[in-house]
């Protein structure tokens, strides 16, 4: 099996609500398709999520596209090398590993599909049946807040996860009214995206803690100087957990060795492949450490290929991150189980195991062409 086509495809599709937090506004997702062809007739398809610029992920990947052509996909890790050796993307690594972080999923749904294997079994099987996911909160009025709990309630979730860092005033009458619907079993998670400062952070959290019961604060203050979240961890009895930070798998490394949290959020476009991601998971379990699946906005290909890693790593949390909640639309002839609930199961497809609607693409891709990406700015807030 040899690469003979790499192909990209931008793609905007809109959320039902705007999404907001202390470093994002943004009314929907941009992200580029990769669909990577081999001589055999099989399709890998994967998909580069993005921070800041769409199109220069779209180009990054453009200028890898001559690495992989007339390459095995099975030497995906050969590949992986000469794509940051030899394309110099060790220099710019951060948008190297979005970039290659789509294309190596790519590879993989090519692989399973070339020996007819779901992709969790080729990370070694699955160590649960099932994967549990968030309840993603939006910003609004106690009445909003309480109405979202209440459907979180009706459809099973057990973890709801909130944005904070903008208006404590706000964030407690939201805490609070989620708390009070909710009951006292079920977990609160907040995200202040480093807003606060160390004595901030100190004095917001012990006092969160005692009211709300927070399971953990990501990201309360600045990861750099890691020193910053050190010292927030020896003085709060909430459990913290780092985000920001894990751009690349050295700092992933790093970081676990600061024991500077309890749990990590982050994935495959953090460290640039799955290969990645399945090693720093690896390496989290054995410092006791718990890992989170992140996402920045996704569409079912990335989520499908988070839910395989978190089917198979040995210290996946409940509550993992996902948008697919609040997305209108997808790009798969499917609908994906956790856009309509909290827990997907087994995929037993080969490779990915879901399969891409290719005409929903080209309509969301056009929407890209015409109108250009999804920005992650704005004043959206309630």
């Amino acid at each position: 099996m040899k690469i003979t086509k790499v192909e990209t495809f931008g793609v905007n599709i809109p959320y039902k609500h705007p999404e907001v937090s202390s470093l994002i506004s943004r009314p929907g997702i941009t992200d580029i398709i990769v669909k990577i062809t081999a001589d055999n007739g099989l399709v890998g398809w994967g998909e580069c999520t993005r921070a800041g610029d769409a199109a220069g992920i779209e180009s990054a990947v453009t200028s890898m596209a001559p690495i992989l052509r007339g390459r095995d996909p099975w030497d995906k890790e050969a590949i992986a090398r000469d794509v940051q050796m030899d394309g110099l993307w060790f220099v710019q690594p951060m948008t190297g590993n979005f970039a290659f972080g789509g294309v190596d999923i790519a590879l993989w749904d090519l692989c399973g599909k070339d020996c007819g294997q779901p992709l969790y079994r080729m990370f070694g099987g699955a160590m649960r049946d099932e994967v549990d996911y968030f309840y993603y909160m939006r910003w609004g009025t106690v009445d909003e807040i309480v109405a979202q709990a209440e459907d979180g309630v009706g459809r099973g979730y057990t973890v709801y996860y909130i944005k904070a860092g903008v208006d404590r005033r706000k964030e407690e009458a939201m805490l609070e009214a989620l708390r009070s619907t909710i009951g006292p079993e079920r977990k609160i998670r907040i995200d202040a995206n480093m807003a606060w400062s160390v004595p901030e952070a100190v004095r917001i959290l012990n006092d969160w803690h005692d009211r709300f019961d927070i399971d953990f604060a990501e990201a309360p203050v600045n990861f750099d100087p890691i020193e910053n979240m050190q010292d927030v961890q020896s003085r709060v009895s909430t459990s913290l957990c780092l985000n920001e930070g894990l751009w690349k798998d050295h700092d992933v490394s790093r970081l676990i060795r600061s024991r500077a949290a309890e749990y990590l959020c982050y994935s495959v476009y953090s460290v640039g492949s799955l290969r990645r991601f399945y090693t720093t998971i690896h390496a989290a379990s054995l410092e006791g450490m718990m890992v989170c699946k992140h996402t920045h906005g996704e569409f079912g290909i990335t989520a499908a290929a988070g839910q395989h890693l978190m089917l198979a790593a040995p210290n996946a949390c409940d509550g993992h991150q996902q948008t697919a909640q609040h997305m209108k639309d997808d790009i798969l002839k499917e609908t994906i189980p956790i856009a309509e609930g909290p827990t997907w199961g087994r995929i037993e497809g080969a490779g990915l195991g879901v399969e891409v609607d290719e005409d929903k693409l080209m309509t969301y891709h056009e929407d890209y062409r015409r109108n250009g990406m999804f920005p992650p700015y704005g004043n959206l807030y309630p």
